[in-house]
């Protein structure tokens, strides 16, 4: 999801009212030139748009999520501190994800760059991250790593398909998109919320609710991953439209 994916589209192909265009699109030129011109050695920070920083905000909880869930695995399992910690990044992701788009709009400055940074930030905190805390909780047959890479590259489809269609989806008068093709990724929030009351009842690892079928062979698989599955689906969805708030 993009708060800022339909307005720089919008911007870039003259489908926002005129003064909107007048204010963002000098602001994207100049950030093309300065990444494809500039060749300094801070170019790159020099470019960047205030809502960019954020959305790097974004990305940062997505991977402090990602150590948190690594450290957990690697100390003792009796000790909840960095599970809990992979957990809690993840709704602080949400609060930057809200926030840059609000920035972008605020500041009527917005770009092609910002928003891959925020699909990318977004498949992080809310893709890659959320799988990793599934591993950590015990998750982790060889078909367990296949359905939630399912799962991961459901979102990282669902991000790049809104991409390419943003400019096609019905717009407000404000220039946003009227809906959400498919259920946003950030709301793969509800399965961290899930996994957080697993472990505040001790439900992980052996515990996990189902338990795991097929123990032993090459079937092994707990059916919770079924749950990151159906999200995925719900993801890629071109049927189901999520009116925007």
């Amino acid at each position: 999801m993009s708060k800022r994916t339909s307005y720089a589209a919008v911007a870039a192909n003259g489908a926002a009212s005129k003064e909107n265009s007048q204010d963002t699109m000098p602001s994207m030129d100049k950030q093309r030139a300065l990444l494809s011109t500039d060749a300094g050695h801070f170019s790159l920070i020099r470019a960047l748009h205030l809502a960019d920083l954020i959305t790097e905000l974004n990305g940062l909880c997505g991977v402090l999520s990602l150590f948190s869930s690594m450290r957990y695995c690697l100390g003792d399992p009796a000790q909840n501190g960095n599970l809990w910690a992979a957990l809690l990044f993840l709704p602080f992701g949400l609060f930057f994800d809200f926030l840059d788009g609000k920035v972008a709009r605020w500041r009527k400055k917005s770009s092609m760059m910002g928003q891959e940074l925020d699909s990318l930030a977004d498949l992080i905190s809310f893709g890659v991250a959320p799988a990793a805390v599934a591993f950590a909780i015990g998750v982790r047959t060889p078909l367990d790593h296949l359905c939630l890479a399912f799962f991961v590259l459901c979102g990282l489809t669902r991000l790049a398909r809104f991409n390419v269609t943003a400019t096609s989806i019905p717009k407000d008068a404000s220039g946003k998109a009227k809906y959400f093709e498919g259920t946003p990724i950030p709301t793969t929030l509800a399965l961290d919320a899930l996994m957080g009351w697993w472990v505040s009842n001790g439900w992980i690892h052996e515990s996990l609710p189902g338990g795991v079928w097929f123990a032993g062979s090459v079937l092994e698989v707990h059916p919770i991953v079924v749950l990151f599955m159906v999200h995925g689906c719900l993801m890629t969805s071109r049927t189901i439209h999520i009116p925007k708030p």
